[in-house]
């Protein structure tokens, strides 16, 4: 680990020390209250900030069998255009003839412009609790917030990309697993809790909005940033469901179904939860 890497690890280190007394706080005051006070011990920071920053140097950085850089990725934008990307996944790429979320694509383009091999860039695509993040991870980090502020504008303009919701819509309200539970047991109602976790209605336009403009976020429980790839694959877990491959189509689509419904949103990740 470089030097630039270690002093963000070691300062995430000190934000996961901060953000795990406020989840232990949790079971004794309202989480809502508890995330207010960390935000505001951080004031205008977020941890997520130091991640975003390895992120853009890992984009730029050369690196793999071809000694590339990933200054060339097309993400939906233009060779190497990322502001304003991550407002606009997914989507469909001709030149993979599927679509494609900002996980999926950063792995097409390690495979195709730095020579990686998908199975070694995708054998851990997340870290481990209190762990600094991984190279997916960083770089999520860094596409992400380069769409701050920006409005959501996941496309249907493909008739690939209406499959997607289609089959996406179709994912959210499957029943199935032990508990017989869907995505839609959680999110379609109002006021709903699980434990101490507020579920947003993600069939009504705020919510949805919301909660799909706050990932990638940095989770204070975890000490750990997560990306929406994470997000959906616990949410499977939770279920008792199989989990979710990383990057497959059926992630992708579900992933588009909750960004159509979020369009017209304004992006404001990396966020912070609780």
């Amino acid at each position: 680990m470089d030097r630039k890497r270690m002093a963000a690890a070691c300062a995430l280190a000190g934000f996961a020390l901060a953000g795990a007394k406020f989840a232990a706080a949790a079971t004794e005051q309202d989480t809502a209250q508890g995330i207010a006070q960390y935000r505001e011990m951080l004031a205008d920071g977020n941890p997520a900030e130091l991640i975003e920053m390895t992120g853009e140097d890992l984009w730029k950085e050369s690196r793999g069998p071809k000694n590339a850089s990933l200054e060339k990725c097309d993400l939906g934008q233009g060779a190497g255009v990322v502001k304003g990307a991550y407002a606009q996944l997914p989507r469909y790429f001709e030149d993979a003839g599927r679509v494609m979320d900002l996980e999926s694509r950063l792995v097409y383009c390690m495979v195709q412009l730095q020579g990686m091999e998908a199975a070694d860039v995708t054998k851990k695509p997340f870290s481990g609790d209190g762990q600094y993040s991984t190279d997916i991870e960083a770089l999520v980090a860094y596409v992400a917030g380069m769409s701050r502020g920006m409005k959501i504008a996941v496309p249907q303009t493909h008739p690939k990309e209406q499959a997607a919701y289609a089959r996406g819509r179709d994912i959210f309200y499957y029943r199935g697993g032990p508990y017989d539970f869907s995505c839609a047991s959680c999110h379609t109602g109002d006021n709903k809790r699980i434990r101490l976790q507020d579920l947003p209605n993600l069939t009504k336009q705020e919510p949805a909005r919301a909660a799909f403009a706050s990932w990638p976020a940095y989770r204070v429980s975890q000490g750990a940033l997560r990306s929406m790839q994470w997000r959906l694959q616990d949410c499977f877990r939770q279920q008792r469901m199989p989990l979710l491959k990383y990057g497959s189509d059926a992630s992708v689509d579900l992933t588009v179904f909750l960004g159509v419904n979020a369009n017209g949103g304004q992006m404001m990740a990396p966020a912070i939860k609780r």
